[in-house]
């Protein structure tokens, strides 16, 4: 093609369906109509890209990914609804990204996000920009997730549930609460904390003090003996760090609740 898109023989692609420029479909791929891929894309072999599917410029889709299926809910009435992939996204084999289950609904991923291998987005759900989603991770629908999150292999997070910016779930975690920003999951407990992300933080640009602040504030929040709505309170009196405020609005917002917290023997909350 004239553009520079180039599409295989054995690839099918829909009347109504839109690429843009640059665009390389891989052999045996099925693009639907009302599909939009944007520029410079690569859409690898045996991919489904579904009605109503959106994806950004500069992403590539790998084997086999399904985006813009159908929601797995019985709530699901057959009217329109959307999925949304920002640019840059890396989309491995096997991924399944599901549509809205309302009418007009969409299922949100940002910029620049990894989703792995066979990892599972479901309808509803919101993720930020740069957030990783690693092999078998599993968002329920009307997960949110902050950006920059790091969801490692084979995690469960329930539905509704909010995972906050900058979080690492260790592998193997599995939630029911809402994950406080900046902190980390303990593999295998479930709802529980275990401290900071410290290496997060400083990759993201965190000062020294700033970490020390939250670790003066995650004291008072699990540490002092005060009950969840207390604390916050505690929080918003003494702080005047936008990080801790940011906390604040989280706790206030949470519908779920918040993870519980693992005290180590060593006292080391954060390994800072």
């Amino acid at each position: 093609m004239s553009d520079g898109t180039t599409i295989h023989p054995t690839a099918v692609i829909e009347p109504g369906a839109t690429l843009g420029q640059n665009v390389t479909v891989s052999a045996f791929a099925y693009i639907e109509r009302d599909v939009v891929i944007g520029d410079g894309c690569q859409i690898g072999p045996h991919t489904s890209i579904l009605r109503y599917t959106t994806v950004g410029a500069g992403c590539q889709v790998h084997a086999g990914a399904v985006l813009g299926d159908i929601p797995q809910d019985f709530a699901y009435q057959d009217a329109p609804s959307y999925v949304q992939i920002g640019p840059g996204c890396i989309i491995r084999e096997g991924v399944t990204v599901h549509r809205g289950t309302q009418p007009e609904t969409v299922t949100q991923v940002g910029d620049r996000c990894l989703l792995m291998a066979q990892s599972h987005v479901a309808h509803n759900v919101q993720v930020g920009n740069q957030v990783v989603v690693a092999n078998g991770a599993l968002l329920a629908g009307y997960v949110e997730v902050g950006d920059r999150a790091f969801i490692s292999g084979n995690c469960l997070v329930h539905q509704f549930t909010r995972v906050g910016r900058l979080v690492m779930m260790s592998g193997g975690s599995a939630v029911q609460k809402d994950i406080l920003p900046f902190c980390m999951t303990r593999s295998v407990s479930p709802n529980t904390l275990m401290g900071l992300n410290v290496v997060g933080l400083r990759r993201a640009g965190f000062t020294a003090g700033d970490r020390r602040t939250l670790k003066q504030a995650l004291k008072i929040l699990y540490g002092s003996g005060l009950n969840v709505s207390q604390a916050t309170d505690r929080l918003e009196q003494e702080f005047e760090s936008a990080l801790v405020k940011e906390w604040v609005a989280f706790i206030r917002g949470s519908k779920r609740g918040i993870c519980k917290f693992f005290k180590r023997s060593s006292g080391d909350d954060e390994g800072e």
